[in-house]
């Protein structure tokens, strides 16, 4: 990528990211950070290992995308571990998300394997990851009605969601058989603002959209087995990822008055990140998901209570969504602090 692209990128995630900590109370954060103790470097540990499961997903598509091509050297892992971490860093910046994250991988990548399979290998890693975040919320269901009764509201709730999910799988399997570019690029072609844009793009770019697709395709029906892998990874890392309110519940309830015992399990914890995703994720279009998470961080504990008074859940709540949001920005800055580091040209 060219040093100016990428000092762009730069200085907007550091932009976005100032204006993110200045919306924090830090005496809250002082408080909280200050009751997790080591547990919060803990959930930052984590978090490092979580990107590893990312990485190798995306790696194992890359592999699938360039497979049939000669003369393209494999990608390097850390390398591309720390380009999965800033991508990550630019969407949490980004409102909408996938408008920053996804055209600086394109970028950082094109130099190694070409734009066209860089291209490919984005949105075919977009997709699993997307796939299985509808297969988390999908297997959530069951695992709501195991633990958890159920009236008649939230039962239709539940069967809205899995009608919802069901449906999203079915969508993204045709996308895996047939590709998504051209029908993408055919969809903007009728929306108003983006239509002539779209109709000239795709004059342009027929041919590049059209191998795209077949090298989508390609992974899903060629090869199952490594598309199997990516989208269990994924799905690995989502399940993974309720260790962090796992460990910030231990926290919170050491410091509970007598009288008041947090019961709550892994699976509890796994279904607080499932519905809180799915809340933040709808509400894709804010930057870092602000709101979203604290909003679905407070209606998923309040909801399962864990034994806890409504006051108490309450402050549970609060307090994971602070360190939470805390995290998010530690890592929003190394990923940025990455770009940055990252001198090397991705053709070296």
């Amino acid at each position: 990528m060219q040093k100016k692209y990428q000092n762009g990128f730069f200085i907007f995630g550091i932009i976005v990211l100032a204006f993110m900590v200045t919306q924090l109370d830090f005496a809250e954060v002082w408080r909280g950070l200050s009751h997790a103790g080591y547990w919060f470097l803990a959930v930052v540990v984590l978090w490092a290992f979580l990107y590893i499961f990312n990485t190798c997903s995306w790696r194992l598509i890359i592999g699938s995308v360039c497979a049939d091509t000669v003369n393209v050297q494999p990608v390097p892992f850390w390398w591309l571990y720390k380009v999965t971490v800033s991508g990550f860093a630019l969407n949490y910046a980004t409102p909408g998300g996938l408008m920053g994250g996804e055209p600086y991988r394109i970028m950082m990548l094109s130099p190694r394997i070409g734009t066209e399979r860089a291209s490919s290998s984005v949105i075919l890693y977009v997709m699993t990851h997307i796939f299985s975040h509808f297969w988390f919320w999908l297997l959530s269901i069951p695992l709501y009605l195991l633990v958890q009764s159920v009236n008649p509201f939230t039962g239709c709730l539940l069967l809205v969601m899995a009608v919802v999910c069901v449906a999203a799988i079915w969508f993204f399997l045709r996308g895996y058989k047939k590709g998504l570019a051209v029908a993408t690029m055919n969809l903007l072609r009728h929306l108003p603002l983006v239509r002539r844009w779209a109709e000239s793009f795709v004059d342009r770019h027929q041919e590049q959209l059209a191998r795209i697709d077949q090298q989508i395709a390609t992974l899903h029906n060629q090869r199952p087995r490594r598309f199997a892998t990516a989208v269990g990874l994924e799905l690995a890392c989502r399940i993974a990822s309720a260790l962090e309110v796992y460990f910030i519940l231990l926290v919170f309830s050491q410091g509970l008055p007598i009288g008041e015992v947090a019961d709550f399990t892994y699976l509890d914890c796994i279904l607080i990140i499932s519905f809180t995703t799915l809340l933040a994720n709808i509400l894709f279009f804010m930057p870092l998901q602000l709101g979203g998470r604290e909003g679905g961080f407070f209606l998923s504990i309040t909801t399962l209570g864990m034994g806890l008074t409504a006051a108490w859940a309450a402050q549970a709540a609060i307090f994971v969504a602070l360190i939470v949001r805390v995290r998010e920005l530690v890592w929003t800055g190394i990923g940025l602090l990455l770009i940055k580091l990252d001198k090397r040209q991705a053709a070296q």
